[in-house]
């Protein structure tokens, strides 16, 4: 199948985490759009195949393997691979990539697990938009669309750390389209509730009575949050700055 329109055609984008769950339906929505998808993550053997799946459908993408929970020299590298597998240019950056637990209280959570879910959720994207995003400004165009949720914006029992790590990233959207904002990026965020991918099919019982009073009553699929991602990439968003787009269900207004 060919691409399904020409809205991003021409541009290259970098979709971190992107060889499962939400991460291929991002890279596969983009790609579908016309843009040349860089696929990261830390299995190649699935990066390839989500490559795969995006070029018999008529798309671009190439691959880059990264453990964002590295450190820093491994996000620059990224950041310079990546640049040279879209052809020496990014017009788009996805900050995707994240580790999610299982729900603990605060006094289950380890020091290690505080340290491995902010160098990966929080420390990683920091430093990657700060190594691809100067070049899009000094082009005078981008866009960064950052993954947070919807537990980053109201409370929720036993997700402490995890939604302190996504209300973070949501400061940092807003703090990014003030800075970048007048150089031509656009910087915004998408805020999913719980989405029907396999990892959430181990807490879907917990997530019932939850579901069963949000507007929608169900989950988001990857594929409509990924359309907001795509949304927010191209041009029809051209004038959208530092905004947190809640794919829901209605959970956030109930």
């Amino acid at each position: 199948m060919s691409p399904n329109t020409t809205r991003l055609q021409g541009r290259t984008a970098l979709v971190t985490g992107s060889t499962g769950g939400l991460g291929v339906a991002i890279a596969t929505a983009l790609a579908a759009q016309g843009a040349l998808v860089v696929v990261s993550g830390r299995n190649k053997e699935r990066g390839d195949a989500v490559v795969a799946e995006i070029r018999a459908a008529g798309g671009q993408a190439e691959f880059v393997a990264a453990d964002l929970g590295a450190g820093g020299d491994e996000v620059r590298r990224l950041a310079r691979e990546a640049t040279a597998a879209a052809g020496g240019r990014l017009d788009i950056l996805v900050n995707n990539a994240a580790v999610w637990g299982m729900p603990q209280t605060t006094e289950e959570v380890s020091e290690a697990a505080l340290l491995e879910s902010y160098q990966a959720n929080v420390i990683a994207p920091f430093l990657l938009t700060g190594a691809v995003v100067p070049a899009m400004a000094e082009r005078g165009h981008g866009a960064v669309i950052n993954v947070g949720s919807i537990t980053g914006l109201i409370g929720g029992d036993r997700s402490a750390l995890y939604s302190s790590t996504k209300a973070a990233v949501h400061s940092l959207t807003k703090s990014w389209a003030v800075e970048y904002g007048p150089r031509g990026v656009r910087v915004n965020a998408v805020a999913p509730g719980p989405i029907a991918t396999e990892r959430v099919a181990d807490i879907a019982d917990e997530l019932a009575p939850v579901l069963a009073r949000v507007p929608s009553r169900r989950m988001s699929t990857p594929e409509e949050v990924a359309a907001a991602v795509a949304f927010l990439a191209g041009e029809d968003a051209g004038n959208i700055h530092g905004v947190i787009l809640s794919v829901d269900g209605g959970w956030a207004a109930a």
